[in-house]
């Protein structure tokens, strides 16, 4: 049996709390059954381009993209977007403050 997956999205350039901002939306969608797929958790240190090569496939294995409520300010995550519709995945915006 497989679990659902949820890809989470959202500002990681340029926010110093990015870490703690994904960790809190991961905790909420840990749920039994359910896989998170976290983009903060990748390590420092690669260059933009070489983020979005691994994360774009994990995209597409989602079964739910959550975006977070700031991710318009970033070109990555409006990629993540464009792919997200682009392939007919499930989009969830959260409004939560985090």
């Amino acid at each position: 049996m497989s679990c659902m997956k949820v890809y989470i999205a959202g500002k990681i350039s340029g926010d110093p709390n990015y870490r703690a901002k994904f960790r809190a939306a991961s905790c909420r969608f840990t749920l039994p059954g359910v896989s998170v797929l976290n983009p903060a958790d990748l390590p420092d240190g690669m260059a933009p381009g070489d983020y979005m090569a691994v994360c774009l496939p994990m995209l597409l294995q989602a079964d739910l993209v959550v975006f977070l409520p700031d991710w318009q300010d970033s070109a990555g995550a409006r990629i993540e977007h464009a792919l997200a519709e682009y392939a007919g995945k499930n989009i969830y915006e959260w409004e939560a403050q985090l």
